[in-house]
């Protein structure tokens, strides 16, 4: 285990210099995941503020992290300082009240077509029973896309953090109900559209940027964001929360 002597050093006394080189040690992950999330909320929030907040997960994840379990700190830590971004940003409610509407509606528009249509509702379908034109709808998407993000993320990596971590403070109950959640999430990616699951995969399991995944794919990073946002809004019809 990487700077073992640390970790040993302050899990056995407490001791706040250890704590404070191990952050030191560990800084450059809360740099990489708030790059990672500025490329999503840049136009709402300063790069540097997301460091401060990802510095708070941070600090969480070394007071919590058990040496002695399976787990690699550097993947823990990443989720912990994930988590905390998206916690803040949750707390600020800078997301204004018509966006949450729009976003409510763009998913209950994919759930009532896909329930009839028994399959993908394409964009010209979600417009109409929108009752607005297809560049209204994909500049509703462009709109809804950070709200989108919150939102899934915090499912996600809530849930991921119960299971690599703290099995022992869940119920049989949570546990079974965490695994059915994420059956749910891999069924239901695994039926988008092929470029929306494109889409996720780069996103979330390798995390590239919208501006890496429209280079891979040979999109804007508009196009990219759309496709996250209709995306999410087909998840969350199946995730039911």
């Amino acid at each position: 285990m990487e700077h073992l002597s640390l970790w040993q050093k302050y899990k056995k006394s407490n001791d706040l210099d250890a704590k404070n080189s191990l952050i030191e040690k560990y800084i450059e992950i809360v740099k990489i995941v708030a790059g990672r999330l500025y490329s999503s909320y840049g136009a709402n929030v300063e790069y540097e503020d997301l460091v401060s907040y990802g510095i708070f997960g941070l600090i969480d994840a070394i007071e919590k992290f058990e040496i002695d379990k399976n787990v690699k700190f550097e993947t823990y830590s990443q989720i912990r300082i994930r988590g905390a971004i998206i916690d803040q940003l949750r707390n600020l409610d800078w997301i204004p009240r018509s966006v949450r509407q729009k976003a409510k509606d763009v998913e209950n528009a994919y759930q009532r077509l896909e329930n009839n249509l028994g399959r993908s509702a394409a964009d010209f379908e979600v417009a109409k029973e929108l009752n607005v034109s297809l560049q209204d709808f994909q500049g509703i998407l462009q709109q809804i896309n950070n709200l989108s993000v919150i939102s899934i993320e915090e499912k996600l990596y809530d849930g991921y953090v119960n299971q690599i971590s703290e099995p022992e403070n869940q119920s049989p109950e949570d546990i079974v109900c965490n695994l059915e959640v994420f059956k749910t999430l891999k069924d239901s990616i695994d039926l988008l559209p092929e470029r929306e699951r494109e889409v996720i995969s780069l996103y979330y399991y390798d995390e590239l940027t919208y501006k890496e995944i429209g280079a891979a794919l040979g999109v804007s990073e508009s196009r990219v964001s759309q496709l996250h946002s209709k995306a999410i809004s087909r998840l969350k019809t199946k995730l039911n929360y």
